[in-house]
């Protein structure tokens, strides 16, 4: 006999699929926005830029980012996630794709931008996505799968795109990765319904899967009364003091690689691959972890905040990769740090669902990221402002290293979870 969980029998784990698309989506997202990352050192040999000039282009993607996450969500909220998912993911590969036609540093800075708007439709949609499709307490697990898909996504990037630069050139790379976008695409469009429609979905999971969802009256919150909830703005404030981290590492590690143990091209993908494929089981072991903690009857409140300490306290270290002259020891301090900060991201973005009405999620997701897309965005002047001047990645390591201690402090005193 079937149990009620949903659990036990494949024919009613339909939500898991589900899942998995959010997973393929993340990973094209992050394998399009990694390819100029890693092609980097030859690009900016090629087109004689200045660090600074590299970050304006690493800018550019960030601020439309930012702007891109406040439409973003809106719009998923407005027209759903299914419409919202296919126009965002239209954007972003075409204009990856447009990417091979960029000459020039405006060229560049233009193609950034574009692609930044289109990406910013990726989250949203997989958080409101998830939100609607999984119970609370499987959320920050499911959360944590798909948005592994980032590190995937990573994974495959210095192994693709140098061989596809070697094979037939830089433009190809972007030409490649735009193009998987697309065949996402088709999938998205045969698969996907919500939970209450679909036709594929058995009733069992189908309770399962509604049985805690908010009631209506608790829906219908006017989106301006949110403003005002303080725990809205200190979400934003976590996000806009830790995303710069990742972005960092994100656009800047094959060149601080480069920099500091002269790793070549062909060369960078081993340490990468291993860095993010620790991220990887970071991202799952923090959902899991924290959805295990619920399941085991902790609250929601305890359970998220203390695996974002544990994030916290992971992340101090990687202050030691900018000293260190043993490649494969940075690669270490690193790797834990990526692994807390997506360990971090599987949670700061499963509270927006925890807190908020579902027909707000998208839009809270969205203004959350704008936050953490223009902290990413001013971090990114920073960091090529100091690297001009000092060529030193030290005070940049030192000071990303406490950020996640600086956002659970604030969220330990100033929100409360309460589901």
């Amino acid at each position: 006999m079937t149990e009620r969980t949903g659990l036990t029998d494949n024919g009613h784990k339909y939500r898991w699929k589900i899942c998995v698309l959010l997973f393929f989506a993340t990973s094209i997202n992050y394998l399009d926005r990694q390819v100029l990352g890693i092609l980097a050192p030859e690009l900016t040999r090629m087109f004689k830029w200045s660090e600074a000039d590299y970050g304006i282009i690493i800018s550019a993607f960030k601020w439309a980012y930012a702007i891109g996450l406040l439409c973003a969500g809106a719009i998923l909220d407005k027209i759903g996630t299914k419409k919202g998912f296919t126009i965002f993911i239209s954007i972003w590969s075409v204009v990856s794709m447009l990417h091979a036609a960029a000459r020039s540093l405006m060229g560049f800075i233009v193609a950034r931008f574009a692609l930044g708007i289109g990406e910013a439709g990726n989250f949203p949609a997989c958080i409101k996505t998830v939100a609607g499709w999984f119970p609370v307490k499987e959320r920050a697990f499911a959360t944590g799968l798909f948005n592994s898909g980032s590190n995937i996504g990573a994974i495959i990037a210095p192994l693709l795109i140098p061989w596809l630069f070697i094979k037939w050139g830089w433009q190809w790379a972007f030409l490649v990765t735009g193009l998987l976008g697309l065949i996402w695409l088709a999938f998205w469009l045969a698969v996907y319904r919500k939970p209450d429609e679909h036709p594929g979905l058995h009733p069992d999971e189908r309770s399962y899967i509604l049985a805690d969802r908010p009631t209506a009256t608790q829906e219908k919150v006017p989106f301006r009364l949110l403003l005002k909830d303080r725990r809205v703005w200190i979400i934003c404030l976590c996000r806009f003091l830790t995303d710069p981290v990742w972005w960092f590492f994100l656009y800047w590690l094959p060149k601080f690689l480069s920099a500091r143990f002269h790793i070549e091209l062909l060369d960078v993908a081993a340490p990468i691959i291993a860095i993010y494929v620790i991220s990887d089981l970071g991202s799952i072991a923090g959902g899991w972890y924290s959805s295990w903690q619920i399941k085991h009857g902790h609250s929601v409140d305890s359970a998220r905040k203390r695996t974002i300490l544990i994030c916290g306290l992971m992340a101090l270290p990687v202050t030691f990769a900018a000293v260190t002259n043993h490649l494969w020891v940075a690669v270490g301090f690193i790797s834990l740090a990526t692994a807390a900060h997506q360990a971090w991201a599987a949670n700061i973005y499963t509270i927006v669902s925890d807190i908020f009405p579902q027909n707000k999620v998208g839009t809270l997701t969205g203004l959350a990221g704008t936050f953490g897309a223009v902290g990413g965005a001013l971090g990114a002047l920073i960091v090529g402002i100091i690297l001009q001047v000092s060529h030193s990645y030290i005070p940049i390591f030192i000071s990303f290293s406490s950020m996640y201690l600086v956002a659970w402090f604030l969220l330990r005193v100033f929100v409360k979870i309460e589901t």
